[in-house]
């Protein structure tokens, strides 16, 4: 089998591949522009999904099975692999770690006021008087328990927080204290005292958080996006923030990456802005790699039934 990555990758992990699977025919590029004409006869193509269009697809002739090394699958051209019949997998829950730390932290930065402590260190000013407050005893809505929405549950009960969990299911989780269906989401906002999303994007997830869903959120909550910008309705968030309608946002996610120079979100005294790192780990790559692994194994024996994060084009992950 013919195996084209397009993901940049250390020699080290080449070649363990090579090795490991010696009986495959491997070859490794840092973008799908420098592989060229190499893709065109290939069977499984490795790739982080953002360098994949329709017309590449079609060009493709011998492609069987498509690797992606992130979680996100929406910016490719699902339909097209699923009318070719292309299996897809991708590198979900390598995340969760990173992504849960973040959420804690970013709590922790707010309920404790690090940003406004650290301002008043640039000024020598010793103030006692700013008000802090805990984590314990808070109510914290997951908007999407997956592999990162548990994580960050786990991590979020340790602290003596309330967990409630949104899911397409509502299925119990024992991480959370009480779960509810992505329709009974309007019982969910009211009762938190922090929102985090981490829904993967889709028709049915776009804006899922617009004006009516901020206007059943509390002022004193905070939100915190870790999924993708468009999950949210970005307008409606600035004007909430402008009106002091939320205590905090906290955005990790943008429409437009990298945020432009002129977006208000950048001036905005409740908001912090972090540039798409939340799931960034200097082990991001073997972990991602061993799901690959795995994947690759059952392949070669050909028990595809047995492979992990296949994604579904139906539903865009």
């Amino acid at each position: 089998m013919k195996v084209v990555s397009t993901a940049k990758m250390s020699i080290r992990h080449q070649e363990r591949l090579q090795t490991t699977y010696a009986n495959q025919q491997f070859f490794f590029f840092s973008s799908i522009e420098e592989a060229g004409d190499e893709i065109k006869d290939a069977e499984l193509l490795i790739t982080y999904g953002e360098d994949l269009t329709p017309e590449r697809v079609a060009s493709m002739s011998s492609l069987r099975w498509i690797q992606v090394l992130s979680a996100g699958v929406d910016m490719m051209p699902l339909t097209e692999l699923a009318v070719r019949g292309v299996k897809v997998t991708n590198a979900s829950g390598i995340h969760k770690i990173p992504m849960a730390e973040y959420t804690i932290g970013v709590m922790l930065q707010a309920t404790r006021k690090m940003n406004e402590l650290y301002v008043k260190q640039q000024a020598s000013d010793w103030d006692r008087s700013l008000r802090v407050e805990e984590l314990y005893g808070k109510t914290l809505g997951i908007i999407g328990v997956g592999a990162i929405g548990e994580e960050i549950a786990r991590r979020a009960q340790v602290f003596g927080m309330k967990v409630l969990g949104v899911t397409r299911s509502g299925k119990p989780n024992e991480h959370c204290d009480q779960m509810y269906r992505q329709s009974e989401f309007s019982l969910v906002l009211p009762q938190c005292d922090y929102v985090v999303v981490v829904v993967p994007l889709t028709e049915e997830t776009y804006h899922l958080i617009g004006r009516a869903e901020l206007e059943q959120m509390k002022e004193s909550a905070v939100l915190i996006n870790i999924a993708r910008g468009p999950v949210i309705d970005e307008v409606a968030l600035v004007e909430h923030l402008k009106a002091d309608r939320l205590s905090l946002a906290v955005l990790d996610v943008f429409s437009q990456e990298p945020l432009p120079v002129d977006s208000p979100f950048w001036k905005l005294d409740n908001c912090i802005v972090t540039p798409h790192v939340s799931g960034r780990s200097p082990k991001y790559m073997e972990r991602a790699l061993e799901i690959l692994h795995h994947n690759l194994a059952l392949w070669d024996k050909g028990e595809q039934e047995g492979m992990m994060n296949v994604v579904e084009a139906s539903r865009g992950y």
